[in-house]
């Protein structure tokens, strides 16, 4: 393909109503030694539109991301290309529009992780040469590919590798940046009457200030330390810097001050924090700039980030004593409050414009643990930190401006309702102690203050009112109780639900959601002994007509973008499905054609990966309780809607999907599978269905479910080769091995050995191939634990003797290597309960029914018993099944093309021995019984074997003669 059409290929890509024939076109052509180049020579060029370089910018860098190295390191593109990529990235990244220039960042990001610095140690001498002393362009470009790769620096935890890469960067780069700082401050100052060349200066001075903070976040670099003094004399200098040139036009967006102000609070914070014996001296200067800036700056919306890390740096010094101090007296806290806090707590027009305009940004901006930097936020961590060291102080000041507003509130209520809401926004920041998590909300409340009381004298009014309460003082009611819910008695909460749950029925967006919010919130709340709050017979009778009324208010506007708008709707509709359980039987037909409804729609435009990974938890809760008692038609009303999904290629849907499937499968009492499932088996042991990893996990699980139920099916229409041939690509893999090992479980657990037996040498082959060549503790661990499983199965066919046959047919006498160096001392490692315990029972049943161990290992079997008894000085406990399903954050979670798992339909690790709940009675029971029948032989071996361990003999004398 000419570059011309590759680029119109590549803007097609871009194009909803094109971009799967484009997708396709693309995937064949990348297979192609050179693609990369071709990208980066479209990127390069004028010629093209920006459209389409900037699409050439983004399939690079995921092209990159999926392509650069496998899972073991190794180059995945012949190295000429490799070699060509970094000889041309960074001169083209430096001279490509910034929309661009943020693609290949990424690109070269990716890179980094896998090459620098050992694989690319030109790399800072490149970066190097090209700074210069005035030339903003060229420089910016260099200091974003700096940023792109030092950036990895900051969430990663100490390690000598770590610090040898910085070391390295620090030698090279580090005068040359304390230079261009130095440079960069003369060409402001020399340009401030040019707003062209001012504006391109601080686009430097904000990217070293980012720089700065990359290069610091480890550990503070010598050359700043010996250079403090003059470092911080710039940082202060150009905190309280203005130029009218760099005003930016309108109150919405932040401009080049901002921006650089916003970073240097950044780094002042980080100083602050980690180099107090260093920055210390200096930090006066700065409290006094940030309390100058905060008092002076105005409520404009781009003014918004700024005043949020100067909030930040100013929390960040009151964590110190010393520094804390100057708020410890009753004027300072009042003009503290008055002048800060209050400005910054207060709902502001734009706030409301907001509300209105886009409620969900609002709501995602308000909720406690969002990740916003707004005002607020900052204002309340701020003077939550001061109450941290002056309580009573900070209390008694705050409760008097609270009482103010309020009682401004109560002279003319329908004009002066914001009052009220900064007063109940003012009590909570003061009656909250310590993190809102997201399980409890507020842990911990100050003690001199009564939640309880607050709510009723100046809250509940507002939640219980059906005359025209602003819906901004019923948010604040619903959040109120959404906060403090882990306060709030069991008896309490039985008043206070209904409240919420009527609340949905409003009209307002924000109280609608804030409803479902709290809804959710409290249905999954549980006390000290982990009993529900909230009783699942308390909700079953509104069920019916709770979900109802959720579908109706997600399914409000159909478009697939604004239908799937409201992730806090479809949450809340999976905690009720959860809460009800086997409740949802009696509505089945309801929820399954809202179910069925929505995922088609969604899945023509997946928009919010928050909300659809809600909507398929959702969907597994429903299957979980409802597929048992009617799986017939769950399987008719849901599996058109998931095979079409699946034609359609959904990307990022589809590994919910295979779980979900599974799920249905394995829901269905009858225990066979039914039509659907027996033409599903063929397709998806399609390799191409196994190249994307995000599948992998759900494809094993699906697999697993169809051979547990349908093994001589499978077996008859010849499909047990493909699913070995998956195997084999799974266990060569260290990513997937785990994956490997669960399918091969599945196969061994269902398929008769006599089936097996024509291919188990070659699995053999393979496991002793990775044991040998590159085997991972992981994969030991594994292999180990198959042993156990295979030794363990006499009873099917299998054990010691059948495993020992056919390792010794790989190789003669591999098998005593193998027991000795491997899974004789790696079963001591095993931690998994469940692991522990099948070790247990394996080991056991090779010292009574193992003719190989009775008769040729004879050493072995001696070996073999203290294994066993040092696995019972810590036996195995096995816990009950816990029905409970896990709360996912989703915040903790990375969403995109890959796999998610759902709690809803994780399936419980496998116990193959339900019937051994204590190993220690079973191994005395089981030695005892097998002694007896076999005429007192476990005995004599034990005297004859053990007899150079006399402590393991008396042992396990206990054990046979309980």
């Amino acid at each position: 393909m000419d570059l011309q059409s590759l680029a119109m290929t590549l803007e097609a890509s871009l194009d909803p109503t094109q971009n799967k024939q484009a997708e396709t076109v693309l995937l064949r052509e990348q297979k192609k030694p050179g693609f990369t180049l071709l990208l980066l020579r479209i990127v390069a060029s004028d010629t093209y539109g920006s459209t389409a370089r900037l699409a050439s910018a983004l399939y690079f860098k995921n092209f990159i991301r999926r392509n650069w190295t496998d899972e073991n390191g190794n180059y995945k593109l012949p190295q000429q290309e490799v070699v060509s990529i970094k000889q041309e990235l960074i001169g083209l990244m430096i001279n490509v529009p910034a929309n661009i220039q943020y693609q290949l960042g990424d690109a070269v990001g990716v890179i980094a992780d896998s090459d620098f610095w050992r694989r690319w140690d030109t790399l800072v001498d490149d970066l190097v040469s090209r700074l210069t002393p005035d030339n903003a362009r060229i420089n910016n470009g260099v200091l974003q590919v700096a940023h792109s790769i030092f950036k990895r620096w900051r969430p990663l935890y100490r390690s000598d590798e770590l610090f040898t890469e910085v070391n390295h960067v620090l030698a090279k780069f580090g005068d040359p940046f304390v230079q261009l700082l130095g440079n960069t401050d003369r060409m402001i100052e020399q340009n401030k009457d040019d707003r062209s060349a001012l504006s391109q200066y601080f686009s430097t001075m904000n990217l070293l200030m980012k720089l700065l903070y990359d290069l610091s976040v480890q550990d503070l670099p010598p050359i700043f330390e010996d250079n403090m003094q003059s470092l911080t004399s710039l940082l202060h200098k150009y905190l309280i810097y203005d130029n009218p040139l760099l005003h930016s036009d309108g109150d919405g967006e932040s401009g080049p001050l901002e921006f650089v102000k916003s970073g240097i609070f950044e780094v002042l914070v980080l100083y602050a924090q980690k180099y107090e014996d260093a920055f210390g001296p200096f930090v006066e200067q700065f409290v006094g700039s940030s309390w100058n800036l905060l008092t002076t700056t105005g409520l404009e919306t781009k003014n918004d980030i700024l005043v949020s890390k100067a909030l930040q740096f100013l929390t960040s010094v009151t964590r110190l004593s010393q520094h804390a101090q100057a708020f410890n007296n009753e004027e300072t806290m009042s003009q503290v409050v008055e002048r800060v806090v209050l400005p910054n707590l207060s709902l502001r027009d734009s706030d409301m414009e907001m509300l209105e305009d886009e409620p969900i940004e609002f709501i995602r901006r308000d909720l406690e643990g969002s990740d916003s930097e707004t005002r607020r936020r900052a204002a309340t961590d701020f003077l939550q930190q001061i109450l941290a060291q002056f309580q009573k102080l900070v209390t008694e000041v705050v409760l008097r401006y609270i009482n103010h507003y309020l009682s401004e509130y109560s002279r003319n209520p329908s004009v002066n309702w914001k009052s009220k809401d900064t007063a109940v926004y003012l009590f909570s920041s003061i009656a909250a102690k310590g993190a809102v998590t997201t399980s409890q909300g507020v842990k911990s409340v100050n003690e001199l203050v009564n939640i309880l009381e607050f709510f009723q004298a100046n809250v509940a009014a507002d939640l219980v009112s059906d005359s025209d309460v602003p819906p901004i003082l019923k948010v604040d009611a619903i959040k109120y109780l959404y906060m403090f819910r882990s306060q709030i008695t069991r008896e309490q909460w039985r008043d206070a639900f209904p409240l919420v749950v009527k609340h949905l029925g409003s009209p307002d967006y924000v109280v609608y959601t804030y409803a479902a919010i709290a809804l959710e919130r409290v249905l999954a709340l549980t006390d000290h002994s982990k009993q529900p709050v909230i009783d699942s017979a308390d909700v079953a009778p509104l069920s019916a007509q709770l979900l109802e009324h959720l579908f109706q208010l997600i399914e409000r506007n159909p478009e697939p973008p604004k239908l799937q708008e409201n992730e806090f709707l479809m949450r809340s509709v999976m905690r009720v499905l959860i809460v009800i359980r086997d409740g949802v039987v009696p509505i089945t037909d309801v929820v399954l054609a809202n179910f069925a409804k929505i995922t088609q729609i969604i899945s023509t435009n997946p928009a919010n990966p928050r909300f659809y990974y809600y909507h398929f938890e959702a969907l597994g809760a429903f299957i979980r309780f409802a597929g048992p008692r009617q799986p017939e038609k769950l399987e008719n009303g849901l599996y058109p809607v998931f095979l079409n999904i699946l034609e359609n290629d959904v990307q990022e849907f589809i590994p919910y999907v295979f779980q979900l499937f599974a799920a249905l499968l394995e829901a269905n009492p009858s225990g066979s599978l039914t039509a659907y499932y027996t033409s599903l088996a063929q397709p998806i042991l399609n390799p191409q269905l196994w190249s994307s990893k995000g599948n992998i996990p759900a494809l094993v699980r699906l697999v697993s479910s169809l051979v547990t139920r349908g093994a001589s099916q499978m077996a008859e229409n010849k499909q047990l080769e493909s699913i070995l041939g998956i195997f084999q690509n799974l266990i060569v893999n260290k990513a997937n091995e785990v994956y490997g090992f669960e399918l091969l479980e599945s196969i061994m657990a269902n398929f008769a050995p006599s089936i097996i037996e024509p291919y188990f040498i070659t699995i053999l082959q393979l496991l002793f191939t990775r044991l040998q060549n590159s085997k991972t503790e992981a994969f030991s661990s594994r292999f180990v634990r198959f042993y156990h499983f295979i030794s363990s199965r006499i009873d099917s066919g299998l054990g010691a003797d059948w495993f020992i046959n056919r390792a010794n047919q790989v190789q003669e006498g591999l098998y005593v290597q193998l027991y000795l160096s491997i899974i004789l001392p790696d079963t001591q490692k095993l931690a998994r309960p469940l692991d522990r315990k099948i070790a247990v029972i394996s080991l056991c049943k090779t010292l009574t029914d193992s003719v190989a161990f009775a008769e040729k290992y004879k050493k072995g079997w001696g070996f073999t018993c203290e294994a066993l008894l040092k696995l019972l000085e810590n036996p195995p406990i096995i816990a009950s099944m816990d029905e409970t399903i896990a709360d996912q954050d989703v915040d903790d979670m990375s969403f995109g093309v890959g796999f998610t798992q759902l709690q809803t339909t994780k399936r419980p690790a496998r116990d193959f021995w339900p019937g051994v709940t204590d190993v220690k009675t079973w191994v005395g029971q089981e030695l005892q019984s097998t002694n007896a029948r076999q005429g007192g032989r476990i005995q004599k071996f034990a005297e004859e074997r053990l007899s150079e361990s006399p402590q393991a003999l008396q042992v396990l004398s206990t054990y046979m003669n309980r």
